[in-house]
């Protein structure tokens, strides 16, 4: 929401630049005269050869003839439309980054914190390969005494591992595909 306002807020204060508004000349090459690329700011009415390309590579009869050669274009564009679109993609941008951060950096910490560090380093005696998240359920009905957003997170994490190893099982060992 507060994105949406800054971004109407910007583009409310955006004046009209000239460079939103433009016509566009292609030339091809004309005997000895290289092909050019000219552009003006001059109205809808006025987007044409005659005023658009200056200085005229050509003088008298061969004018029309290099005009009519020529490809004229008038192009609108809203630049506070496009600095929005940049401001949206960069504040998205920005979050995935911070996401990516607290996944990498402080989730470990945290987990570390809530669930000791010996309650994470699973031993292949203890539980094998079949099971990897067979001791979540008795982590988590341990933390449960002290309930918060952190906890839930977890929780729903843990049964989406146990579904993830269900359907795992269930592909790779009964080859049946689940529906």
């Amino acid at each position: 929401l507060v994105l949406a306002l800054a971004v109407s807020l910007v583009l409310a204060l955006t004046p009209a630049n000239s460079e939103d508004i433009r016509c566009k000349c292609i030339c091809p090459p004309y005997k000895e005269i290289e092909g050019q690329i000219y552009n003006q700011n001059v109205s809808l009415k006025d987007c044409n050869c005659l005023h658009v390309v200056e200085p005229m590579p050509v003088e008298g009869k061969d004018v029309e003839a290099y005009c009519l050669r020529c490809e004229c274009k008038y192009e609108e564009r809203s630049s506070g439309t496009i600095k929005g679109t940049i401001i949206i993609y960069l504040s998205v941008l920005g979050l995935l980054l911070l996401y990516m951060v607290y996944l990498t950096l402080l989730e470990p910490i945290l987990k570390r914190r809530l669930f000791g560090h010996s309650q994470l380093i699973q031993n292949d005696d203890d539980v094998g390969d079949q099971q990897p998240f067979a001791n979540a359920h008795d982590v988590l009905s341990r933390s449960r005494s002290r309930p918060n957003v952190l906890n839930k997170v977890e929780h729903a994490q843990q049964r989406w591992r146990r579904q993830v190893q269900e359907q795992r099982k269930s592909v790779f060992d009964r080859h049946v595909v689940l529906s």
